[in-house]
């Protein structure tokens, strides 16, 4: 299984439209079919100096091995979501887990 974990921090000048379409892009990536799980999220109201509560967004995928995530990573759903939402990303920091 291959946990594939991305964190953006949006420009400071991104609109909440803009922020709602994000989230449904990031939303869309389901539709991958090697994707088995996904979970979409904001940083949690945890107060604790080991937590960052720093960034925009979180996208969580699950693949059942590499072959699944490297589907995803040439997918035309998530070549068009980075199109689409690259310029409003300011900082994207991924953690990949086995």
């Amino acid at each position: 299984m291959i946990a594939h974990h991305v964190l953006f921090w949006l420009k400071a000048d991104t609109t909440d439209d803009q922020k709602n379409a994000f989230k449904k892009g990031l939303q869309s990536l389901e539709k991958i079919e090697s994707v088995t799980t996904i979970h979409v999220g904001v940083p949690a109201p945890i107060e604790r100096a080991v937590v960052d509560t720093t960034y925009s967004f979180s996208l969580v995928l699950f693949f059942e091995d590499l072959a699944g995530h490297d589907i995803y990573q040439g997918h035309a759903l998530h070549v068009a979501f980075l199109d689409e939402f690259r310029s409003l990303f300011e900082k994207v920091v991924i953690y990949d887990a086995a």
